[in-house]
């Protein structure tokens, strides 16, 4: 029998936000079906946690970009820890039944993949599986190239990031505490968020940038300059941190989430001290150190066993119908840390025990 599969469809271009319904929203619910006989060259998978990624607003439109937009009428793009159900017959010396596996299966229950749409997940001492899709998946991997590769914390420096409690943000800043950052300060949207990254992920300093005196206070946390800075937000805080940039800073321009749902983004009108203070600003995407993924996920993973790296995730309830609002408080800040969407309870795996 044809199994019963429930998708998310990108229906309408955001205007310029997002917008949540179901009804006559961004996104609509389709029920689908797949057959259970399956392609001897391919597996099928059941997603149990999809995650949600600021770069997916951009995935909608942006038309000239490092991946091409999201087609309308086609399920929402979008990876998730999604467990292996059956196995093509080519196939079965590489996969089977209950192995877990990040996969490029979009927004939908089931999805019929090719093996480069899905990855094993090898969980290390200490670890979860989990972590396969946050501090050692492609969020981990983004803040380990920003920081090491174009960051280059080094002991002495004052670092700033900015969306600091954040899925990428919070092991970005960790990472600069690892590598002897002198000074580590984090940027987050509530008073919560920054006594997390004090009191559980060790930042020197924390600023919540909706306090009326956030800049000040970020001119009395950078007595000596920035160094480094992590960019995850854009706008009015990249524009006041680079008012803040040390002689030959870095600038590691990840992320603008502030600027995703804008009419007109806007650039910083501090830009002259990029050449007064020789800062060097690059932007990047994680996919450029594809040959280096392994190095880092053996560091990263170390540092994650010994305790020297934390995570958190931030798991939202109420199934796949739950993604498109979550996508929206994606932007508004409302995460600690990863965030994800439970598609299928973990009660519901193979096997009934399975651990994550």
């Amino acid at each position: 029998m044809p199994i019963n599969n429930r998708q998310i469809i990108y229906a309408n271009t955001p205007s310029p936000a997002i917008d949540p319904s179901l009804t006559n929203g961004t996104f609509k619910l389709n029920a689908s079906t797949i057959p259970n006989n399956v392609p001897t060259d391919k597996i099928l998978v059941r997603a149990h946690y999809l995650s949600l990624d600021p770069a997916m607003r951009q995935w909608l439109t942006a038309k000239r970009s490092y991946i091409a937009p999201v087609e309308r009428g086609h399920v929402m793009r979008g990876q998730s820890i999604a467990q292996v159900v059956a196995v093509g017959d080519s196939l079965k010396t590489q996969y089977k039944a209950g192995d877990w596996v990040i996969a490029y299966s979009g927004w939908q229950e089931y999805a019929t993949l090719l093996p480069k749409e899905a990855q094993k997940v090898v969980v290390p001492p200490g670890c979860q599986p989990t972590d396969a899709m946050s501090v050692l998946g492609m969020t981990g991997l983004t803040a380990y190239f920003g920081m090491m590769e174009i960051g280059q914390p080094r002991k002495g420096d004052t670092v700033v990031v900015s969306g600091a409690a954040g899925a990428t943000g919070m092991v970005a800043g960790q990472i600069a505490k690892i590598q002897g950052a002198k000074r580590v300060v984090g940027l987050a949207g509530s008073a919560d968020k920054c006594e997390f990254l004090r009191r559980e992920l060790g930042f020197d300093a924390a600023i919540n940038y909706k306090d009326a005196d956030w800049k000040k206070q970020l001119k009395e946390a950078t007595p000596e300059y920035i160094d480094v800075f992590f960019d995850n937000v854009g706008g009015e805080i990249l524009d006041v941190c680079l008012s803040r940039a040390a002689r030959d800073s870095r600038f590691v321009i990840c992320g603008a989430i502030s600027q995703y749902n804008a009419k007109k983004p806007t650039g910083p009108a501090s830009f002259m001290n990029v050449i007064s203070q020789r800062v060097t600003m690059k932007g990047f995407i994680v996919f450029d150190f594809a040959k280096k993924y392994p190095a880092a996920l053996q560091n990263l993973g170390t540092w994650l066993a010994q305790g020297k790296l934390k995570r958190k995730d931030h798991i939202i309830k109420g199934g796949l119908e739950a993604a498109p609002q979550g996508l929206v408080n994606l932007y508004e800040g409302a995460n600690t840390g990863k965030m994800m969407v439970e598609v299928t309870p973990l009660s519901e795996a193979l096997g009934g025990k399975a651990k994550l």
